[in-house]
Order: C-alpha cells, then sequence, then structure tokens
C-alpha cells in the first residue's frame, strides 16, 4: 500500500505543476498585468508610471515564463511564474494583488474555520438524511410511497439551490423571523447564522443524493446473499441496514468523498448570499476583482485537496472491502 500512496502522489505532484502553470496562461491570455493595475487602481484615468510602480511593487515587472536577458537558471527563476507560482507548493501563498495586500495564508487560515463550520454540518447531515432516506424509499419499493417519493425527489432536482435560498431567506427570516437573513458571528453566537444556511442546503441537496442511493441499493436488494437473508428470518430493515448499506458502501464512499476538498474550499454560493465570510466567499470576491494572487492560491489548494481526497478514497475502499487491493 505504501509504494502504491507514494507512487500516487508523485503522479498528483506533476499534475499539480500542469494546474499551476495552465492557470497561471490562462489568467494571463484574459488579463495583461497593466489591465490588472488599472483594475486596482482605479479604472483608465491612471498614469503609465502608476501602472509601472504598481507591477513592480508586486513583481509583475519581470518577464512572465522566460527571461531571455539573465544568464543559466535566472532564466527561469527571475520570472513571474518562479516568484509568484512555485512558492505554492511549499504552501506560501504570497499577498493578494488588490491594494489592501493582505497575506493571503493568514486569510485562508482565518477564513477556513468559518467554511468547515458551515461545509461539515451540511456534509454529514446531507449524507445521513440521503441514506435514510433512500433506505425508506427501497423498503417500500413498488408501493405509492416509493412512486411518489420519487416524484417529490424529481421535482425538487429540478430547482435550483438559489430558489431554495431566496425562499428560505424569505419564509424563515424576513416572514417567521427564526434566523438572520445573513451575516456571521464568531463563537457560539455563530449558531443562529448558520442554522438556516445549513438547512437549506440539506434540502438542496437531499433528492439528488437519495435517488442516487436508492438506484444503489435496488441493485443490491435483487442480490442473492439478500435473498439468503431474508430466508434466515431477519426483518427487512436489519437486511438493509446491516447488508444492503455495507455492500454499497464503495459507491457512497466515492460519492461523500469527492465533496470532501469542497468542506475546505467553502460553498461558493451560499456564502455569497448569506454574507458567511469564510473561503467561498473570499475566492468570489477575488474572482470579480481579479486579484490573480488569490485566484491561484485558490486553484492550487483545491487541486491539492482533490488529489489527497481520491489517494485517501482508495485507502477506504481497502477497508470498507477486504476483496480491494492496491497495486
Amino acid at each position: 500500500m505504501l509504494s502504491y500512496v507514494l507512487r500516487r502522489l508523485a503522479y498528483g505532484f506533476v499534475i499539480l505543476i500542469g494546474v499551476n502553470l495552465i492557470t497561471f496562461v490562462l489568467f494571463f491570455t484574459v488579463n495583461t498585468p497593466d489591465d490588472m493595475a488599472r483594475l486596482n487602481l482605479g479604472g483608465k484615468r491612471v498614469t503609465q508610471d502608476q501602472i509601472d510602480k504598481w507591477k513592480a511593487e508586486r513583481g509583475y515587472d519581470k518577464p512572465m515564463l522566460y527571461n531571455a536577458e539573465a544568464q543559466g537558471s535566472a532564466r527561469l527563476t527571475e520570472t513571474v511564474f518562479w516568484e509568484r507560482s512555485v512558492s505554492l507548493f511549499v504552501f506560501d501563498f504570497g499577498r493578494a494583488d488588490n491594494a489592501a495586500g493582505g497575506d493571503i495564508g493568514h486569510e485562508i487560515r482565518q477564513r477556513m474555520g468559518v467554511s468547515l463550520s458551515l461545509t461539515v454540518p451540511i456534509f454529514i447531515l446531507g449524507l445521513l438524511a440521503s441514506v435514510i432516506l433512500s433506505l425508506w424509499l427501497v423498503m417500500f419499493r413498488g408501493l405509492p410511497v416509493d412512486f411518489w417519493g420519487v416524484v417529490v425527489c424529481v421535482v425538487m432536482m429540478s430547482i435550483s439551490a438559489l430558489f431554495y435560498i431566496i425562499v428560505g431567506q424569505f419564509l424563515f427570516a424576513k416572514q417567521a423571523m427564526l434566523a438572520p437573513v445573513s451575516g456571521y458571528a464568531s463563537g457560539l453566537d455563530a449558531a443562529r447564522f448558520l442554522v438556516l444556511p445549513i438547512g437549506l442546503m440539506v434540502v438542496a441537496s437531499l433528492a439528488g443524493q437519495a435517488r442516487f442511493y436508492r438506484t444503489l441499493f435496488l441493485e443490491e436488494v435483487s442480490k442473492d446473499y439478500v435473498r439468503t437473508a431474508r430466508a434466515k428470518g431477519l426483518g427487512e430493515t436489519v437486511v438493509l441496514g446491516r447488508h444492503v448499506l455495507r455492500n454499497a458502501a464503495l459507491p457512497i464512499i466515492t460519492s461523500a468523498g469527492s465533496a470532501l476538498p469542497g468542506l475546505f474550499m467553502g460553498g461558493l454560493l451560499t456564502e455569497s448570499f448569506f454574507g458567511i465570510p469564510g473561503l467561498g466567499a473570499y475566492t468570489i470576491d477575488a474572482i470579480g476583482s481579479q486579484d490573480f494572487a488569490i485566484v491561484r492560491a485558490m486553484v492550487f489548494l483545491g487541486s491539492v485537496l482533490y488529489i489527497l481526497t481520491n489517494i485517501l478514497i482508495d485507502v477506504v475502499y481497502t477497508w470498507a472491502d477486504p476483496r480491494v487491493r492496491m497495486q
């Protein structure tokens, strides 16, 4: 297993280099350093001296990928890519390009806890609710309860998450006044700001996950081991909860594991609409202001998390099913 994990980490490092390079090239294909300087300095009414000063302060006055005027290894090291992107591999995110110029690493550390306080409950509650609902539908398969349950799931899947947010804010925050419309507070006071977005996002994701898990469980209940379990006199609840759920664990692990990077990166839509100062809102603000330093840091961090998550999923496979072997 160790050799497999090390090999996957080596592949992941190569992928990170490629993602970093592609992000760098794509961003500067759309926005030149001069464009970024004008945007941060307040529009078109800026002089070329101001633009040059802004670029020099942030290291954008050097060649992008290759410095033909330098000698030896300096042709690669004295470039914007080397100074602004290679440092990411030691998790040195540098400073933002905006006027405030805050330390990106500090902002990530401060905001990660906020994002986790929102996304972890959504992940856990959503997973539990969808598994329980799908098992309940399978228990009543072929009956009107199952039919209408699937119909409701399809209807809920057809509705955008944005609709749940807007309607939820109107009904529960403005009309019933059960929770604040938006905002955030530290400590225990954060609970009253988080309960509404957590509840709405669990409901918004429930239908799609429940239909997926229902399909998995329906495939399992027709297999021989289920008929054998029933023949031994086991109740349907025991058969579904102990045998079917266990044998359908691998697809559930894959589905749930794929959502883990999102726990750290935060919910872009949710944090923006509810005014929660997490990593999702931080990324949205950076995209809106075309702050390349923040965008590249978040893309890199997301890539690292996805690579590590995929490796973790493979390791968990061997625990969930002894028949799985890593080679």
